[in-house]
Order: C-alpha cells, then structure tokens, then sequence
C-alpha cells in the first residue's frame, strides 16, 4: 500500500510537521527573548554603527581633491561619463571627415607600433622602449561629435587582442585574433553602424551591428589611434601608438582630412600639450600617432564610494564578540541541566536523554507500628509498558496467585482527605522503564534540543547582525557621498544598483560575520578564542589587503566577502591592477561573498554535528 494515500499515514505527516514548525517557531522566541534580555548587546550593536559610520565620515570630511590646470590650481574637474553615466575616457587621435547620410570608410592597418615607458633602470634616467601596450587601438570610428563622451563606434586592431568592434565606451565585442596587417571597415545606414573585418580586402566577415541612438544626420568619420598607459604594478606610465593605413577608401565623404587631439591634456602653462599626437601624409597613407584611451575610466574616475566603508572591518569587532559571548555566557549562567554546553552529572542529576522525570511524592507518609512498607504491582498490570515501580522503594516477592502480599496486621488507613501511604499509593507516572534504554524526548519535559537552540541562535545572530549592517551602511554611504560632493571632490559615478548592493552586501557581510563567530565560539567554547579567531579570520586579511600585502588572503579566507563593497566597474576590455589600492579585489562582489557564506555556513553546521554526535554517544542509566 503506498503510504501517500494512507490518510492515517498523512495526518501523521502533517501533525509532524505542524509540531516540527511549532517547536522551531519556540525555539527561535525563546533565543529572541534571551538576545534582547541580555546585558550588552544592544550596546555592542550601537558600537558597532558607531564605528563604521563615523569612520566613513572622517574619511569624507578629511578628502580635498585639487588639479592644476592653466587657470592655475583648483577644484578637480567632474569625471567625463558616458551615455549610461558610467565614467570613461576618451582622448585619442582623430583623422576625420563630416560623412552626411549613409557611407562608410574602408582601409588598411598595415603596421602598428609605438613606445611605452618602463620602470627606469638607473634612477633619473627616463626608461622607454619600443612596442605597444595589449590595448592599444588603431582602426575606424564613427561618431556623433568630437564632443568627449558622446555615443560612437569603432571597428580597430589592438595591440595583443586582435580585432574589436566597440561602442559607447563599454561594450566590446571580439572580431577575428588578428595582430597584424588587416583590412577594416565600417558603413553607417541611418543610426545602425556595422564593422567587419577581411584578411585580403576582398572576403569580408561581418563582426557587430550597432545603433547609435540620436546619431545626427552629419556625423564624424575617419582613423584614429590611441593607447592606454604601460600598467606597472600600482601605477600606469606614459605609452604611445603609431599605425599606418592606407587603401584608404570613403564613401559618402569627400572632403579634406581634418587633425584633432581629442581630449589633450595641457602644461601647466595652459598652452603646450602634454604628449601630443600627431599625422604625417605620404602618398596615399596615413601615418597617425595617439595615446589615451577611448572606453571606461577605472581608477581615474574620481573618489571611490567604497572608501567609505573603510571602517566597516573594525565595526564588524564589536559584532564578533556579540555573538561569541552569547553562547559562552549563557554556557556559564545556566544551570548545567537546560544549557547545550555541558553533559549531565549523572551523579547529582537524571541523565534528560534517557531517564524520566521522577513523579512527585503524593503526600507525607502516615506513620505506622509496622517496621516495612511495600508497594506492590497487580499481576494484570506487569505487562503495561507504563506501569513501572518507584524507583526509591523495593519490591518484596508475592506469593505466586496472591493479587498483594500484604500483612492486614501492618497497614494502616488513611484519614479522610489525606494522602495515602507511601506503601499503598496507587499513584504512578507512565513513562518509560528505567533500565530499558529507551531515551525520553526532551521535547516532552520542555528540555530544548540543543541542535534546534543552536541553529535558533545562529538565526538570531544573524538578524541582529544583517540590520546592525544595514543601519551602518544606509547612514555611511548617502551621507558620505553627500558630503564628498559638498567639498567639490570628483566622485567616481555608481548606479543605484551598485549602492544598493553595497548597502545590502555589507548587511550580508556583517550578518555571516556574526554567525561565524557563533560557530566558533560552540565549537571551541570560549569567547576570546572565538573572538581571536574570528577577527585572524575576517579583520586581518582584509587591513592586510587594504595595504597591498597577501591579497590572496581575501580568496581563501572568509575576508573574501569584503568584495561585496566594491565600487569600481570591471570590463574584460580593460587592464587594471587587482589591487584594493585602485579598488579592487580578487574576486567579483558577489562570487566573494560566497565564500564567507560557505564559511559561517560549515563552521555552524560543524558545531551542531559536533554536539549531535556528543549526545548520541551518551548511554542511557541502568
């Protein structure tokens, strides 16, 4: 018979779960109404947004960002964003023509080279090299204006990533892994532009189509080169770009070539350029020099919103030792029989695994002349499995027939309204007998079960922690930010989706930090240990980042969740230093977070399957 159509069967399903929902639903009340009733925890929270917040604050309020510009010093300039608000670069050299209407523009990059900068061999002495950087770009653009940041696409040869169709700064699609001579083209119908690429100039292999929304009737259409810096480690030198094209065909265009440095930087002075590209003309090709970079800024994009939560590792402290002492200390005020720390004595105490409640005395026992009193079994009651006999009193042996053995002579009544004699009490407690090794429910005294009440107090912990995290955060970002931008700083844009996932991921952070801690704590049973392990674990990894030594700490270890706080963009078309010195971390925000996930996740799952292992290795009394 299957036992899902058995309505017998069901019912018991369902009152098993009803009760499994009921006892969690206790559990968990209980463990609230301990966490709210004890001394110092709410103190340890208050502290704990105390630090973060006003550490983030300091840091605003201590940050002024000056530049020197022709006008002399002053204000830094707001960051250059894009079309989606993302902040970007866009400085490179641009050999173009107004294109009225659809065309194109088809030509060959038949050399690319240029020079980077290197760390100097012998101080003082300028270290430059020939080659190109791997993103180093040559090729054709299109463009709504020379205006910096402003909707285009472009179809180019890169220096070690062969060729890319990209646009708008942030999308980039790969073409064909070409790295040297190749043909290139790209055509404009309307606003969609499309790229393609050809190894003989006769074959061609469409690579993207994109549309450039708003693109006016006259755009720009030309060549152009640019090249990011030589990235050093912590650092980005000077690098250059030089690329000659020639097969160069216009359709659409047919005017003079127009020279722009788009986006140079200028001397101190406010009339020499600094690293200045260039074009020379011969025959029929075009020989263009150009640095920068047309795509998103990373660590160039202004003030980090992530530095506000610099203080968020010493505010996790105070949450650590919430949540290492709330088990310790409920270890050392409880009696030993209800705390899950500690075993039963069984020479002062019943073991509440397999002994059951002894019953109470029904009353005081009536003196009599007799010398010994029994208590005695009916033979029809033996076989009831909860007929037992009272364990502080012997059973004398009856005569084989006799329904008691009972001297008439020896007892004795009771008055009206009294208890009867302890020899003669028909009142026994049904349960288990002693001695069988049959193990009493704790549930059915009102004992807790220690694995239920530690898996209440990690839920407990960690609700405390996750809004000790979000009050934190929500006041540190927005105001810091605020305040970044009252003293005219230049803040690094971020999108409502990266705050709110720095807000809620550092909550998150905050809330496994505390559960970890209260894994650690029951597994080890002391707080200061706990609490030292838990901030070797969380705290000192990620001040060692913060620093740029022993980054791979914040990997394999639970500090891996710091990541969750980054601010910066990543784009797989740009090079950057994984460093917290620029920003960023080893790992993505989310995959980091993870791995301290799975951390307080097997640390309490060790402590319950420690102390599940612990009870049932307790043998029931004999």
């Amino acid at each position: 018979m299957n036992p899902s159509s058995n309505p017998t069967s069901r019912t018991v399903t369902g009152l098993r779960e009803r009760y499994g929902a009921t006892v969690a639903g206790r559990a968990l009340r209980e463990e609230w109404v301990r966490f709210r009733t004890g001394r110092g925890r709410a103190l340890a929270m208050a502290a704990s947004v105390l630090v973060t917040v006003s550490l983030g604050l300091l840091i605003a309020g201590g940050t002024r960002s000056t530049c020197v510009t022709g006008k002399g010093e002053g204000p830094c300039p707001a960051p250059l964003v894009g079309p989606d608000g993302t902040a970007v670069r866009d400085k490179y050299y641009f050999v173009h023509q107004p294109l009225k209407g659809d065309g194109g523009i088809t030509a060959r990059v038949s050399d690319l080279t240029g020079q980077m900068r290197m760390p100097d061999a012998v101080p003082g002495v300028r270290n430059v090299k020939q080659g190109v950087v791997p993103w180093a770009k040559a090729g054709l653009l299109v463009r709504q204006s020379l205006k910096q940041g402003t909707p285009y696409a472009a179809v180019m040869l890169t220096g070690d990533h062969g060729v890319r169709m990209q646009d708008d700064f942030t999308h980039d699609v790969p073409g064909g892994p070409h790295n040297g001579p190749q043909w290139l083209r790209l055509t404009r119908s309307g606003d969609t532009i499309t790229g393609y690429e050809s190894d003989d100039g006769t074959t061609w292999s469409k690579i993207s189509t994109v549309r450039l929304t708003g693109l006016p009737e006259t755009a720009e259409i030309g060549l152009f080169v640019t090249s990011p810096g030589a990235q050093w480690e912590r650092a980005m030198a000077f690098a250059q770009a030089t690329a000659t094209f020639d097969q160069i065909r216009l359709e659409g265009a047919n005017g003079s070539w127009r020279h722009d440095d788009v986006g140079v930087v200028m001397e101190s002075d406010g009339k020499t350029p600094h690293h200045p590209g260039g074009v020379v003309e011969s025959g029929d090709k075009l020989i263009v020099t150009g640095g920068g970079d047309i795509g998103p800024a990373t660590a160039e994009g202004g003030i980090r919103a992530d530095l506000l939560l610099l203080g968020g590792a010493l505010g996790l402290i105070p949450i650590l030792v919430m949540a290492a002492t709330f088990i310790t200390t409920e270890h050392r005020r409880r009696p030993p029989r209800t705390s899950f720390l500690t075993e039963p004595n069984p020479q002062t105490e019943p073991n509440p695994q397999t002994e059951p409640d002894l019953p109470p005395r029904p009353g005081p026992p009536t003196r009599t002349s007799s010398p010994a009193r029994t208590s005695t079994i009916p033979p029809s009651d033996t076989s009831s499995p909860t007929a037992i006999s009272h364990p502080t009193r012997p059973v004398p042996p009856t005569n084989a027939g006799s329904p008691t053995s009972t001297n008439p002579s020896n007892s004795t009544d009771s008055p009206p309204g009294t208890s009867p004699a302890i020899g003669t009490s028909p009142a026994i407690r049904t349960g288990p007998a002693i001695g069988t090794g049959s193990p009493r429910d704790t549930r059915s005294s009102g004992a807790p079960d220690p694995t239920r009440a530690l898996a209440a107090k990690g839920a407990v912990v960690g609700a405390a922690g996750f809004v000790t995290g979000l009050v934190a955060s929500g006041v540190v970002i927005p105001a810091g930010l605020a305040l970044l931008r009252a003293h005219q700083n230049p803040i690094q844009p971020i999108t409502l989706g990266t705050e709110l996932r720095m807000i809620v991921g550092y909550a998150a952070l905050t809330a496994l930090a505390a559960v970890l801690a209260l894994g650690l704590a029951a597994l080890v049973r002391r707080a200061i240990v706990a609490v030292a392990l838990a901030v070797a674990l969380l705290v000192v990894p990620y001040l060692l980042g913060t620093a740029g030594l022993a980054t791979w700490l914040l990997v394999v270890t639970p500090a891996a969740g710091f990541a969750i706080m980054q601010s910066v963009p990543t784009f797989a078309h740009v090079d950057v230093d994984p460093s917290l010195l620029v920003g960023y971390y080893p790992l993505p925000p989310w995959a980091g977070l993870a791995v301290t996930c799975a951390y307080a996740a097997l640390t309490l799952g060790a402590a319950i399957a420690a102390h599940h292992r612990k009870t049932s290795r307790r043998t029931p009394l004999s």
